[in-house]
Protein backbone atom coordinates (compact mmCIF):
# COMPACT_ATOMS: atom_id res chain seq x y z
CA UNK A 1 0.00 0.00 0.00
CA UNK A 2 2.78 2.09 0.72
CA UNK A 3 4.33 2.18 -2.49
CA UNK A 4 0.90 2.05 -4.36
CA UNK A 5 0.03 5.56 -2.00
CA UNK A 6 3.26 7.37 -2.81
CA UNK A 7 3.67 5.87 -6.67
CA UNK A 8 3.63 9.25 -8.25
CA UNK A 9 5.60 11.43 -5.94
CA UNK A 10 8.73 9.08 -5.46
CA UNK A 11 11.62 10.88 -6.38
CA UNK A 12 14.11 7.42 -5.87
CA UNK A 13 12.74 3.79 -5.51
CA UNK A 14 11.94 2.12 -2.40
CA UNK A 15 14.23 -0.24 -1.82
CA UNK A 16 13.65 -3.90 -0.18
CA UNK A 17 15.98 -5.26 1.34
CA UNK A 18 15.36 -9.10 1.39
CA UNK A 19 16.40 -12.64 0.83
CA UNK A 20 15.78 -14.44 -3.12
CA UNK A 21 13.05 -16.61 -1.37
CA UNK A 22 11.69 -13.83 0.52
CA UNK A 23 11.86 -11.54 -3.10
CA UNK A 24 10.40 -14.25 -4.84
CA UNK A 25 7.52 -14.64 -2.81
CA UNK A 26 6.73 -11.38 -2.59
CA UNK A 27 6.77 -11.54 -6.57
CA UNK A 28 4.96 -14.14 -6.86
CA UNK A 29 2.18 -13.70 -3.65
CA UNK A 30 2.28 -10.20 -3.61
CA UNK A 31 3.56 -8.35 -6.35
CA UNK A 32 1.46 -10.41 -8.82
CA UNK A 33 -0.36 -8.48 -10.59
CA UNK A 34 -3.35 -10.00 -9.10
CA UNK A 35 -3.02 -8.45 -5.53
CA UNK A 36 -0.49 -5.10 -6.62
CA UNK A 37 1.44 -4.33 -9.65
CA UNK A 38 4.64 -6.02 -9.99
CA UNK A 39 5.76 -2.17 -8.70
CA UNK A 40 9.44 -3.27 -9.48
CA UNK A 41 8.74 -3.28 -13.35
CA UNK A 42 7.53 -0.13 -13.45
CA UNK A 43 8.36 3.55 -13.12
CA UNK A 44 6.79 7.61 -12.68
CA UNK A 45 8.63 10.65 -13.92
CA UNK A 46 11.60 9.81 -11.61
CA UNK A 47 12.48 6.78 -12.59
CA UNK A 48 11.52 2.98 -11.06
CA UNK A 49 9.58 3.39 -8.29
CA UNK A 50 10.80 0.11 -5.87
CA UNK A 51 13.87 -2.04 -6.14
CA UNK A 52 15.48 -4.98 -4.50
CA UNK A 53 18.82 -5.51 -2.57
CA UNK A 54 19.05 -9.36 -2.28
CA UNK A 55 21.31 -10.43 0.30
CA UNK A 56 21.89 -14.15 1.97
CA UNK A 57 21.17 -15.30 5.55
CA UNK A 58 24.95 -14.28 7.05
CA UNK A 59 25.26 -11.00 4.89
CA UNK A 60 26.73 -7.76 6.41
CA UNK A 61 25.24 -4.58 4.41
CA UNK A 62 24.69 -1.24 4.87
CA UNK A 63 21.09 0.40 4.93
CA UNK A 64 21.78 4.40 5.62
CA UNK A 65 24.27 4.80 8.37
CA UNK A 66 23.30 1.49 10.07
CA UNK A 67 24.60 -1.76 9.41
CA UNK A 68 22.84 -4.73 9.69
CA UNK A 69 23.89 -8.45 9.43
CA UNK A 70 21.56 -10.56 8.82
CA UNK A 71 21.39 -14.55 10.34
CA UNK A 72 18.98 -17.04 9.10
CA UNK A 73 16.52 -18.62 11.53
CA UNK A 74 14.04 -21.38 12.49
CA UNK A 75 11.20 -20.61 10.48
CA UNK A 76 8.55 -22.21 7.73
CA UNK A 77 9.00 -19.18 5.86
CA UNK A 78 12.14 -17.66 4.93
CA UNK A 79 13.33 -15.82 7.95
CA UNK A 80 16.23 -14.12 8.97
CA UNK A 81 17.05 -12.43 12.67
CA UNK A 82 19.10 -9.19 12.24
CA UNK A 83 21.97 -7.24 14.09
CA UNK A 84 21.56 -4.09 13.40
CA UNK A 85 24.48 -1.03 14.80
CA UNK A 86 24.80 2.42 14.34
CA UNK A 87 28.39 2.09 15.02
CA UNK A 88 27.90 3.11 18.85
CA UNK A 89 24.83 0.38 20.33
CA UNK A 90 23.92 -3.08 18.54
CA UNK A 91 20.38 -4.12 18.68
CA UNK A 92 19.21 -7.80 17.98
CA UNK A 93 16.07 -8.00 15.99
CA UNK A 94 14.85 -12.39 16.16
CA UNK A 95 11.92 -11.58 13.29
CA UNK A 96 9.66 -14.67 13.45
CA UNK A 97 11.58 -17.83 14.73
CA UNK A 98 11.09 -21.10 16.75
CA UNK A 99 13.92 -22.42 18.38
CA UNK A 100 17.62 -21.05 17.61
CA UNK A 101 20.97 -21.00 18.16
CA UNK A 102 22.72 -18.86 15.13
CA UNK A 103 21.18 -15.60 16.41
CA UNK A 104 21.73 -15.95 20.82
CA UNK A 105 25.48 -16.65 19.24
CA UNK A 106 25.77 -13.22 16.94
CA UNK A 107 24.08 -11.52 19.92
CA UNK A 108 26.47 -12.83 22.56
CA UNK A 109 29.44 -12.29 20.72
CA UNK A 110 28.51 -8.40 20.67
CA UNK A 111 30.19 -5.88 23.66
CA UNK A 112 27.42 -3.18 22.51
CA UNK A 113 24.56 -5.07 22.60
CA UNK A 114 21.38 -2.87 23.93
CA UNK A 115 19.02 -4.38 23.47
CA UNK A 116 17.27 -7.90 21.99
CA UNK A 117 13.82 -7.48 20.73
CA UNK A 118 12.40 -11.27 20.47
CA UNK A 119 8.96 -12.67 19.27
CA UNK A 120 6.85 -14.65 21.73
CA UNK A 121 4.14 -15.29 19.61
CA UNK A 122 1.40 -17.76 21.44
CA UNK A 123 0.39 -19.20 25.26
CA UNK A 124 1.96 -22.22 26.54
CA UNK A 125 -0.95 -23.91 25.43
CA UNK A 126 -1.09 -24.31 21.93
CA UNK A 127 2.97 -25.27 21.99
CA UNK A 128 1.90 -27.54 19.37
CA UNK A 129 1.04 -24.89 16.91
CA UNK A 130 4.00 -22.97 17.85
CA UNK A 131 5.99 -25.71 17.13
CA UNK A 132 4.41 -26.82 13.57
CA UNK A 133 4.21 -22.70 12.72
CA UNK A 134 7.98 -22.24 14.07
CA UNK A 135 6.80 -19.04 16.39
CA UNK A 136 7.84 -19.70 20.19
CA UNK A 137 5.55 -19.83 23.50
CA UNK A 138 6.78 -18.12 26.95
CA UNK A 139 8.16 -21.49 27.67
CA UNK A 140 9.66 -21.75 24.34
CA UNK A 141 11.48 -18.48 24.85
CA UNK A 142 12.21 -18.96 28.25
CA UNK A 143 14.71 -21.77 27.17
CA UNK A 144 15.84 -19.74 24.54
CA UNK A 145 16.88 -17.26 27.02
CA UNK A 146 19.25 -19.88 28.53
CA UNK A 147 21.41 -19.68 25.44
CA UNK A 148 21.95 -15.86 25.80
CA UNK A 149 24.60 -14.84 28.34
CA UNK A 150 24.52 -10.99 28.74
CA UNK A 151 22.54 -10.81 31.96
CA UNK A 152 22.11 -6.83 31.79
CA UNK A 153 21.08 -6.53 28.36
CA UNK A 154 17.01 -6.25 27.66
CA UNK A 155 14.85 -8.00 26.10
CA UNK A 156 11.36 -7.13 24.33
CA UNK A 157 8.75 -9.68 23.55
CA UNK A 158 7.13 -8.68 20.23
CA UNK A 159 4.90 -10.14 17.90
CA UNK A 160 2.31 -11.68 20.68
CA UNK A 161 -0.60 -12.76 18.85
CA UNK A 162 -3.82 -10.36 19.83
CA UNK A 163 -6.30 -13.02 20.21
CA UNK A 164 -4.10 -14.44 22.80
CA UNK A 165 -1.75 -11.40 24.06
CA UNK A 166 -3.33 -11.51 27.75
CA UNK A 167 -2.48 -14.99 28.58
CA UNK A 168 1.09 -14.41 26.81
CA UNK A 169 1.72 -11.80 29.11
CA UNK A 170 0.41 -13.32 32.09
CA UNK A 171 2.49 -16.19 31.56
CA UNK A 172 5.34 -14.16 30.57
CA UNK A 173 5.29 -12.53 33.65
CA UNK A 174 4.98 -15.54 35.73
CA UNK A 175 8.24 -17.07 34.60
CA UNK A 176 10.17 -14.02 36.21
CA UNK A 177 12.35 -14.41 32.61
CA UNK A 178 15.56 -12.25 33.58
CA UNK A 179 15.56 -8.54 31.95
CA UNK A 180 12.27 -9.59 29.69
CA UNK A 181 9.71 -7.55 29.42
CA UNK A 182 6.39 -7.50 26.62
CA UNK A 183 7.24 -4.22 24.66
CA UNK A 184 4.63 -1.65 24.55
CA UNK A 185 2.85 -0.11 21.58
CA UNK A 186 3.12 3.80 21.36
CA UNK A 187 6.09 3.90 24.08
CA UNK A 188 9.34 5.49 23.31
CA UNK A 189 12.20 3.43 24.38
CA UNK A 190 15.50 4.96 24.54
CA UNK A 191 18.68 2.63 24.34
Amino acid sequence: MYVDDLFSSLERPICVHATREMIDILEKHVFNWAVYPRFSELTNANGKVLEYQEFAGGDTFEVGHLTITSVRVNHEVSACGYLVSDGKISVGITGDTAETDDFWTLCNERDDLAAIFVECAFPNELADLAKVSCHLTPNGLKRELEKFTKNKCPVYLINLKPTYREQVVAEVNSLEMRNAEILEVGRVYDL
